[in-house]
């Protein structure tokens, strides 16, 4: 007989690292993908059976086989051991096809369409984007929440709520400015995004900003204000100083604002956060933007 508290413990267990939706009517065995899936190629130090480097970092020729030994990987398509195989091939289909784009419209269907994140598998929507699409102001998330999963609409949650609060008190609204993310999908259990994850959706944010041709940018998050400015520093240290972002067209003014989950979590945080929308609404003053 089954236990009651046995299957608690598991679905907490699950809960806790972050299966906490049905993606399919029956489950995978994973385990048994992966005993089946090809092993990767040997990398430039270990120790490589068919050629290659051996441990104490020489070389050891491959055996003759009659079969022509394939080419080596060109530097575009290397990844780091802490990526997945394939991260920038991914990267470099995004580029292509973003570049193609030259709508939001069409931006939006090429995303929709991009199999390069592994993301996409495991997520409900692709959540692309909210606001108008002249906007000259653009907010950049993180990642959707599991609210935005659902919705298909970035900071509709509790975190989207109170990022309205917050545009309200300088006198802002949805309809003043465009909102999207990193991440066009949710990573399970609301982790942080991996490098790989970043890299292979990164040239859609950047044609999204091209399309878009904001005034000024603002990173909520520290992956955000990380990616955008590609410094390794966290995000405390980063709020409130006005940056710029390279683009085609000159210089955008980049802020750094705090996450609206992080003041969730860190109500004390609110002080600092109310004092960046200022920065931000003193800047739309200088700027001259004015709202219909």
């Amino acid at each position: 007989m089954i236990d009651v508290c046995d299957i608690l413990d598991a679905l907490r267990w699950h809960a806790d690292i972050g299966c906490d939706e049905a993606i399919g009517d029956t489950p995978t065995d994973w385990a048994a993908l992966t005993a089946r899936a090809p092993m990767r190629p040997a990398t430039q130090t270990g120790f490589a059976p068919n050629g290659g480097a051996t441990r104490d970092g020489g070389t050891r020729a491959a055996p003759a086989t009659g079969m022509p030994r394939p080419a080596p990987r060109p530097a575009a398509a290397m990844v780091s051991a802490d990526q997945p195989l394939g991260a920038s091939e991914a990267g470099i289909s995004a580029r292509a096809r973003a570049a193609e784009a030259k709508t939001l419209a069409e931006l939006e269907a090429a995303l929709r369409d991009f199999d390069g994140c592994p993301l996409k598998a495991t997520a409900m929507n692709t959540v692309f984007a909210d606001g108008a699409d002249d906007a000259p102001i653009l907010l950049i998330g993180e990642a959707p929440g599991e609210d935005e999963d659902r919705q298909g609409k970035p900071f509709v949650g509790v975190s989207g709520k109170l990022l309205d609060r917050m545009l309200a008190q300088v006198g802002l609204d949805r309809s003043h400015v465009r909102i999207t993310n990193i991440l066009p999908w949710r990573p399970p259990g609301n982790r942080s995004p991996t490098a790989a994850e970043v890299a292979a959706c990164l040239p859609f944010l950047e044609r999204h900003v091209a399309l878009v041709k904001p005034k000024i940018l603002v990173a909520l998050g520290g992956v955000s204000a990380k990616t955008l400015l590609d410094r390794p520093d966290g995000i405390t240290r980063l709020r409130g100083q006005w940056r710029d972002y390279p683009t085609a067209d000159g210089p955008l003014p980049l802020l750094p604002m705090l996450h609206p989950a992080y003041l969730l979590r860190n109500p004390i945080a609110k002080r600092e956060a109310w004092r960046d929308m200022l920065a931000l609404r003193q800047r739309i003053d200088e700027v001259g933007i004015t709202f219909q």
